[in-house]
Parts: structure tokens; sequence; C-alpha cells
């Protein structure tokens, strides 16, 4: 299957993620669907194309260079603007003066309004929480129709969401880096990256936080929605702390799960109401997103977008 899936609707141009894979891979399978429907005459050109899905920022480029010059106008799905229940597109490429770039094209079509959720990664350091959220961004992406996984890295020890595919490729240079861009986790800091989780408005959102907890991270935690709790050695005393600071900020933990370096396999102990168990050989370098319980988590999330 491709990492990239492009349809067209009538007048609406359908994008979207497919199975998992890193940026260059999406970008050439987009345009080699691209290239397949301009030669099937797919795209009739017209006055105006609406552009509906998610879109990383270099295929957003390669679209635009592919199709821009067959249309009039081309016109971007915004879910953040518009009268509320329906879908809003704005002008972001023009040709003709019937269109204004940055004009609002305010449609009939229904937008169901959804909830935005915040799903804060946390527990104690060194429990394999940058690799269970890359692992998770894959198998959410996975998921036919699961909403995008956008990632918020919410602690400055250098390792964005780039680090696991950079590693991936070149370890030394992820390594070096990641050095040079860790800072310290200063007020200044907790206040930018709490402005970052509560401004997000995408329907599920991972935030990577310290594995401390401090005032900067109450800071930070306090703008989720829900927690997962991930502990390396199952210090019971280090999980009933997680525990309370995320009861004490009002968010609900969906999951408490044990971080199993030394394991062979995963196990699930419950699903509901609370995701228990363990995950095995969380280090960096392993693709996770097939573990049986990051599967598991993976389908709770989606399950909490949709309602």
């Amino acid at each position: 299957m491709t990492t990239y899936k492009i349809s067209l609707d009538g007048d609406v141009l359908k994008v979207g993620f497919g199975q998992p894979g890193n940026g260059d891979q999406v970008v050439r399978d987009a345009a080699l669907r691209l290239d397949e429907m301009i030669a099937s005459g797919g795209f009739s050109g017209g006055r105006l194309l609406k552009i509906d899905g998610p879109a990383s920022v270099a295929v957003s480029y390669l679209i635009a260079n592919k199709i821009a010059d067959l249309y009039g106008a081309i016109a971007v799905f915004d879910p953040k603007i518009g009268r509320p229940g329906y879908k809003t597109y704005i002008i972001a490429v023009t040709h003709t003066p019937a269109y204004k770039l940055g004009e609002l094209i305010e449609t009939d079509e229904p937008q169901k309004s959804k909830p935005i959720i915040k799903v804060v990664l946390c527990g104690p350091p060194q429990s394999g929480k940058s690799c269970l959220r890359e692992g998770l961004k894959q198998a959410i992406s996975a998921i036919p129709g699961a909403p995008y996984p956008y990632v918020i890295t919410a602690c400055p020890d250098g390792e964005g969401a780039w680090f696991s595919d950079a590693a991936k490729r070149d370890p030394d240079l992820a390594r070096r880096l990641k050095d040079e861009y860790k800072a310290k986790f200063t007020p200044k800091f907790a206040q930018k990256a709490a402005g970052w989780v509560r401004c997000a408005n995408t329907p599920l959102n991972i935030i990577d936080v310290g594995g401390r907890i401090t005032e900067e991270n109450r800071l930070i935690i306090r703008e989720a929605t829900h927690a997962v709790i991930l502990a390396g050695d199952r210090n019971r005393e280090d999980i009933l702390k997680w525990e309370e600071f995320c009861r004490d900020l009002n968010i609900r933990i969906i999951a408490n799960l044990d971080s199993d370096l030394n394991g062979k396999e995963d196990t699930i102990n419950t699903a509901f109401p609370l995701l228990t168990g363990s995950i095995h050989y969380l280090a960096r370098g392993e693709d996770v997103s097939s573990r049986p319980m990051v599967q598991a988590l993976a389908q709770l999330l989606v399950g909490l977008c949709w309602g």
C-alpha cells in the first residue's frame, strides 16, 4: 500500500496519509499518484480546485507544483475557520481575478465537530517515552480514517520528532545534533511549551514531556486532556507520584504501562477502563509500531477522537 493517498471527488482533491513511511517516501508516492492521475486525464482543470485532508509541507509543495497551473485557483480546507459545522477553504494559489489570495470559500459541506484530544506521555526518565511516541505515530497513521497524530515535543532535550528517522540513517549525526539542540528546562521554555499545547487544535495531539515532576511540567501537562504513564522499572512509588500528579491537574489517565527493556513480548492485562500491561524493548532505532500494546494504545487514542 502507498504511504500517501490522493483521489478526486468532483472539484475536491481528497488527500491523506496511508501506510507509515519516511517523508521522502511519502513525497515519492504522492508524486507517483499525481503523475498517474494527470496521465489518465484525472485532472481536467477548471476555475477552482479545493483540497481536503492532511499533508506534510513537502507534499503541499509537490501538489502545488504538479497541478497549480491546471486551475484558476486552488483552495485548501482549514478546520479552524468559517461557519461552525461547515467546511471552509482558503484560496492559497490564484491565477485569476475571480479569486483573491487568502479569500475564504465557505461551503454547505458538513464538518462534524470533534473533540480535540491532547495526550501527554509521562513517567520517569529513560522509560522509552520518545520511542513509544514514534511507534504510536506510525501505528495511528496506518489506521484507515484516523486523524493525523500531531506530536509536540515539550521538553528541551534536543530529541524532537525528527530524531528517530535521523538515528536510523546516521546515529552519530543524530546524537551530535541532539547534543547541540539540548537546552535547560527553564520557566520561559515551560511557558512557551504550555502555549503550544494550549493552542493545539488538531484532532489528535501527542505531547512528549520531561521525566520529572516539576513546576515546569505542571504548566505544560495541565493543558492536556489525557495521560499515558510509562514507567521503566515499575517502581510503585514513582508510578503513584505520577498518578497523583495527573489527578491533581484533572487529567484523565487512560493507560498505565510497564516499559520492559529486557522483555521478549508485550502483555495486555486490562483494556478498559484503564489500559494496563507492558511494552517490551523500547529502544532507540527499533520499529515498535506493530507491537500489540502500541497497537492497542493507538486504537484507544483514535477511538477517543471518533467518540
